[in-house]
């Protein structure tokens, strides 16, 4: 016979069990109909308000007052250290990656790091257990110009904290109290740096793709959604939902949330509000963070809605054999057939069903 059943009166102590029994009664207020292409346009702009509304308040914007304080030859490309505002209260460091060869516009990639060392992994200054964690080198000797920054509390941008102190935790706590959002301030630093690649004289303005791994998948797919300056996005180590990354209790961090979003907003939602875009999407078998199973349904539905634009060849899911990590094999010829290619490649199939 059950406690229940013998009248006890069941008890919790666990924060942590009250999230998940809240998560499980979670319904999402507006889903995607993503196999309904009549309603789609409606949905996209509610889906839009609603991502809006969860990210306010917004930034005001200020002079970039951009300079280079350090310039490195490397193989086939120049490193520069580049420094700009992006707030009255906040500046950002980065690595600028341009290529030797580079004679005219061409095209160019915003490459956001994960959880780690920050930009210096990204463009192989330092190393770790993680297979091709310097993506960003490798593109910028595949030819693109390239701009790798620090997001808040990482690289050069990382607080001192006490070893059991975690930074994106300890900046949501003064976040709060202060009434933003750390998702909102990192994603607006990015939007400055497309204004940074944008304003460089070998960047065409038309060919500025998004990459990023896990934490940086996390806000490639938000970027992507929130800014159509993106034409093509990589997002690696993270498309799955947020239900079921949120089932592991230690997997989401201060800096990938936002007040209230369960129930409201999606990772296919996002992915809908990046098409008809170029989308390639990589998810690990033996990802323990966001789940294969998951990210192939979501992907499967989101496809429909690529389907629906007649543009199903842009998006992209590679499925790969490993663990939580960058992969390339597809991403490379994605990005040279979409990006590299001329601009009215992947538009001129873009066209809305009568």
């Amino acid at each position: 016979m059950s406690a229940e059943e013998k009248g006890v009166r069941m008890r919790n102590f666990s924060p942590w069990s009250q999230w998940v029994s809240r998560l499980n009664d979670t319904e999402q207020v507006d889903p995607l109909p993503w196999d309904e292409w009549s309603v789609i346009e409606p949905w996209r702009e509610r889906c839009r308000h609603r991502l809006e509304k969860l990210l306010s308040p917004t930034l005001s914007t200020v002079p970039l007052d951009f300079e280079v304080t350090e310039s490195v030859t490397c193989d086939g490309y120049r490193r520069d250290r580049v420094v700009f505002d992006t707030e009255d209260t906040m500046s950002v460091p980065a690595y600028l990656l341009v290529p030797t060869d580079r004679r005219a516009p061409g095209p160019a990639l915003l490459a956001i790091h994960g959880h780690g060392p920050g930009k210096s992994l990204l463009c192989g200054l330092v190393t770790d257990e993680t297979p091709n964690g310097d993506f960003a080198h490798q593109l910028a000797q595949r030819g693109y110009v390239v701009l790798a920054p620090d997001l808040r509390c990482f690289g050069e941008r990382a607080d001192w904290l006490p070893p059991d102190h975690y930074g994106c935790d300890t900046n949501l706590v003064h976040a709060v109290m202060a009434g933003w959002s750390p998702l909102t301030q990192n994603l607006w630093d990015l939007a400055r740096c497309l204004d940074v690649l944008e304003g460089h004289p070998m960047v065409d303005q038309s060919r500025i793709g998004v990459c990023g791994l896990s934490y940086g998948g996390t806000l490639s797919l938000f970027l992507a959604a929130l800014d159509e300056r993106v034409s093509v996005a990589i997002v690696s180590g993270f498309f799955s939902s947020w239900g079921d990354a949120h089932k592991i209790p230690f997997n989401m961090c201060g800096s990938q949330v936002l007040p209230g979003m369960l129930g409201q907003l999606e990772h296919v939602d996002l992915g809908a509000l990046i098409s008809p875009r170029p989308l390639l999407i990589e998810s690990a078998t033996d990802d323990p963070w966001f789940p294969v199973a998951t990210a192939k349904s979501s992907a499967a539905q989101l496809r429909s809605v690529y389907e629906s634009f007649g543009a199903a060849d842009a998006l992209v899911h590679d499925v790969f054999v490993a663990g939580h990590q960058w992969h390339g094999d597809l991403a490379y010829p994605f990005l040279e057939r979409w990006l590299r290619g001329k601009p009215t490649d992947h538009h001129q199939s873009w066209t809305v069903p009568s």
